[in-house]
């Protein structure tokens, strides 16, 4: 933005400083000369017939307060000068930093020693949001990264099944048919998980009352079939609670939690979705049995294409690794608090606290 030439602050304050001080002296002169001299009669004789008259005190001390005045001004702009200077060297490292950070270096921290102070103050804060920034930079060129490349392999795997059935004139045309479209399937089950992570953070969504025991029921009844073809006991208990909202959203929410739930689990194993009141919160509970996870990969599950087994893609149900980054961007949008905590014994615990509705 285009703004005309003006003083800097630094040459303000030295005028500001060197003004005060010189208004400072005029008026103790001016109180020295009415508090003495009104004392000192006006006449030939002067006081008591010895001393020299009001007239010629004047003429002897306004040389000495002009004298005076010129050493105000001078020592004001020198010493106004310095001490701007080093009240806003802060000012000045955080504008080197600024200006840094305009040009795509978010490392750079300001870290600003001393006591604490307004300066000191704004240098931590702008010193947390920089970290922010490059922490919020950093996820969303790895998650740009991360889409691109599993946008890729479905194509990549279009070209090479095309490329091979180009090759060979044997190959069955309803095979072909159906690995494409299987492939295509998944394709487009990435790119509207993608959408609907996008749509979440932007928290574009009409807010009503939602029951959360009537969604964790919705989407257990949806995913039944799933359950019994994995041999998985699929249980939801719990009282009516309630939270404010988007239906859809919530609903994908739990149906991303319990299908988590359901993929990440053992032969014969449980999964278990409880909805209980608590203090101003409405809480959503979906515990598994499964594997037993490493503390460590815990706080990572909720990344983008991150997947807690490592595992090889088996069928259509084994998702594209933003189940739980779907589920965080939708707990966040909706102001609640998404906990991850895996069971001594396998399987993983994931708490949803949302806040209470009416």
């Amino acid at each position: 933005m285009h703004r005309r030439p003006g003083l800097s602050a630094r040459l303000k304050l030295t005028i500001s400083y060197a003004g005060f001080l010189m208004l400072a002296g005029g008026v103790l002169l001016a109180v020295v000369q009415v508090s003495l001299l009104r004392y000192v009669p006006d006449n030939d004789q002067g006081l008591l017939g010895i001393a020299p008259n009001r007239y010629l005190l004047t003429r002897m001390f306004a040389p000495a307060a002009a004298t005076a005045l010129g050493f105000l001004l001078l020592f004001g702009l020198l010493g106004g000068w310095l001490l701007a200077g080093r009240m806003l060297a802060p000012l000045t490292r955080i504008a080197d930093a600024a200006r840094l950070a305009a040009h795509g270096s978010l490392s750079h921290r300001i870290r600003l020693t001393g006591p604490s102070d307004e300066f000191r103050e704004l240098a931590d804060v702008f010193d947390t949001m920089l970290a922010r920034l490059e922490s919020q930079v950093g996820e969303q060129q790895r998650f740009a990264a991360n889409a691109s490349h599993e946008l890729r392999t479905p194509l990549a795997v279009s070209q090479a099944i095309l490329d091979v059935a180009g090759r060979d004139p044997t190959y069955e045309r309803g095979e072909l048919i159906a690995r494409l479209r299987t492939v295509n399937t998944r394709a487009i089950d990435l790119t509207e998980a993608l959408l609907l992570l996008s749509r979440s953070d932007r928290r574009h969504f009409t807010r009503e009352p939602v029951d959360l025991s009537l969604v964790a029921e919705e989407a257990a009844e949806t995913l039944l079939p799933l359950a019994e073809q994995r041999r998985i006991t699929l249980d939801v208990t719990g009282k009516p609670v309630h939270a404010t909202g988007s239906v859809a959203l919530l609903l994908r929410m739990a149906t991303n939690l319990v299908q988590n739930a359901i993929v990440h689990n053992v032969p014969d194993g449980t999964v278990t979705v409880h909805t209980e009141q608590r203090r101003y919160a409405s809480v959503l509970l979906v515990e598994n049995s499964g594997r037993p996870l490493p503390p460590e990969l815990v706080p990572t599950l909720t990344e983008p294409f991150q997947r807690g087994t490592r595992r090889t893609r088996t069928d259509q149900h084994d998702g594209v690794g933003l189940g739980l980054a779907i589920v965080h961007s939708i707990v966040q949008a909706h102001d609640g608090m998404l906990e991850l905590a895996p069971r001594p014994a396998g399987g993983l615990l994931v708490t949803v606290r949302l806040p209470a509705g009416r």
